[in-house]
């Protein structure tokens, strides 16, 4: 049994806490199961659960007891951004499983008693006095003015809720645990190992490679020639570069639905600017000061470096007729008119193969020596640590500062990386990802080592010693055998539940109604 996921324990905590929390709520009427159906949900439903609906209403509640929910754990995002990551079908999937439940439940004659009832209702504190117990003129009124519904319609409902949690209940019976399933999982988790590696990269070393003399390069040509003409292949937008300019813009504004009056006015606006610039004034400082374009404007107008294809057609005609220095008459574009000032010019550039194939042999060369480099440099502390020299006291990191590799940094020298704890289950090795090689030998080890090879994980080389190894024995099975089975159990519930409504959503029919949610949340366009 694999260990507990975080998601699947949050996901089924919210199933099975439906009858205590009231996190979820069902319509007048459902006490009895619908008939089958793939009929649409009408307007005022978000989905039909095998022909029965689930009222708006329900679904805009569940949402604002989630919002609610989050703002409690101090995690206040919009509901526009908790859309965005699918909460919205989380809430809606948690009212569908909970009326396959209760459907289930009715199918096989689960219902809970009246004496549950009574008990459940009676412990709810929205109907309790001040004094802390039940009072029924305070549990009629708050259903009345709060709930906004009557003692009958609330008690039905809260009985399909019990019936889906006893439902639920009977399934999770089912997740029983061997003890060979708990030593099972004892063995994988119990299997536990940390490393200190360093990783040598032929990027740190790419500087200390000298350029080839002529007769090295001449030879690594001859040998190379697929290798250059696949590097070429590769990096063709480097060397086919079309014409680029480097300009500024400043935008008068129109709208789509401009009349021609204001278009004129416009363009009369764009050659007086235009005629400011021809009398001295600068053009960064003017489009500061008066362009419409937000994007640019507070870098006075500023665009980079711009290909041709990459404009319209007519804007980009009158620009990259222009030298250098100059400034387009006015332009009119979908977005408005434009003046633009070309600050610099390059001519498109279109070098062939045969034109560069001593600077890309050049690169391959450095770049062969640099892994060379990289090799040799972790064979090296590889020794070191043999002869007792730590890759901690070999490649220290600055105090008080974390290695490079762990702030998402380009690393330029090797440093001492210390992993948290991890287990054999994977081929992963934290902060490295995947690496069999590397995994495999660290739990052969039986104790603290240096690993005796260097390992090879993408363009990495990797140095290795286990500075923890800890391995599954009786006394520590024994004292944690408890803690397993109940993880083991968990598990294997969350298994069946989704086994359960999987089947239950695959022998059923149910039909989602987006609009509908829409209607309650907004678009998520």
């Amino acid at each position: 049994m694999d260990g507990l996921n975080p998601r699947k324990v949050f996901s089924l905590l919210f199933i099975i806490g439906i009858a205590v929390v009231f996190t979820l709520q069902f319509g007048p009427g459902s006490n009895g199961f619908a008939d089958s159906g793939s009929q649409a949900p009408t307007a005022s439903a978000v989905a039909t659960v095998n022909g029965k609906e689930i009222p708006v209403r329900d679904f805009s509640m569940a949402w604002s007891r989630q919002m609610n929910f989050l703002r409690s754990q101090g995690n206040p995002i919009p509901e526009s951004v908790a859309r965005q990551f699918g909460l919205d079908k989380q809430v809606l999937d948690r009212l569908v499983n909970a009326e396959l439940l209760a459907q289930s439940a009715e199918r096989h004659g689960i219902t809970p008693s009246d004496e549950e009832l009574r008990k459940l209702i009676h412990e709810n504190t929205d109907f309790h006095t001040k004094e802390g117990a039940f009072d029924f003129a305070r549990y009629q009124q708050v259903l009345r003015d709060f709930y906004r519904r009557t003692p009958q319609e609330y008690e039905q409902e809260l009985r399909r809720q019990m019936a889906a949690q006893k439902m639920l209940d009977v399934v999770r019976t089912g997740a029983v645990v061997s003890d060979d399933e708990v030593r099972a999982r004892y063995e994988k988790e119990g299997n536990q190992a940390k490393l200190v590696f360093a990783r040598f990269l032929p990027t740190m070393f790419a500087d200390k490679v000298p350029a080839p003399t002529p007769a090295k390069l001449a030879e690594f040509q001859k040998t190379h020639e697929k290798e250059i003409a696949d590097y070429y292949a590769a990096n063709s937008f480097v060397y086919n570069v079309p014409e680029r300019i480097r300009a500024r813009q400043i935008l008068v504004k129109v709208a789509p639905d401009a009349t021609p009056e204001q278009k004129a006015q416009a363009k009369a606006k764009a050659e007086d600017l235009r005629k400011q610039v021809e009398g001295g004034k600068d053009f960064a400082t003017l489009a500061k000061e008066t362009s419409d374009d937000t994007a640019t404007k507070a870098k006075g107008g500023e665009l980079g470096w711009v290909e041709r294809t990459t404009w319209d057609p007519a804007l980009a005609d009158a620009a990259f007729a222009l030298k250098a220095g100059e400034v387009t008459q006015p332009v009119e574009s979908a977005l408005g008119v434009h003046l633009v000032k070309v600050e610099e010019k390059k001519d498109a550039q279109a070098r062939k193969l045969e034109d560069v194939k001593a600077e890309i042999a050049t690169t391959l060369f450095k770049q062969e020596e640099a892994k060379g480099l990289a090799k040799a440099e972790a064979e090296k502390a590889l020794a070191a640590a043999k002869a007792g020299k730590s890759l901690k006291e070999q490649f220290p990191v600055p105090a008080g500062q974390q290695p490079a590799l762990l702030r998402f940094e380009a690393e330029t020298k090797p440093e001492a990386v210390e992993t948290d704890s991890f287990t054999a289950q994977g081929d992963s090795v934290p902060h490295l990802g995947p690496a069999p090689g590397l995994v495999k030998a660290t739990f052969e080890a039986s104790g603290p080592v240096v690993l005796g090879e260097v390992f090879t994980v993408g363009e990495a080389n990797i140095v290795a010693q286990v500075v923890e190894r800890e391995k599954p024995d009786t006394a520590g099975f024994d004292k944690r055998k408890e803690e397993l089975r109940t993880q083991a159990r968990q598990a294997k519930q969350i298994e069946l539940t989704e086994s359960f409504l999987k089947s239950l959503k695959k022998s059923g029919n149910v039909v989602t109604n987006t609009e509908a949610i829409d209607s309650v949340l907004g678009s998520a366009g």
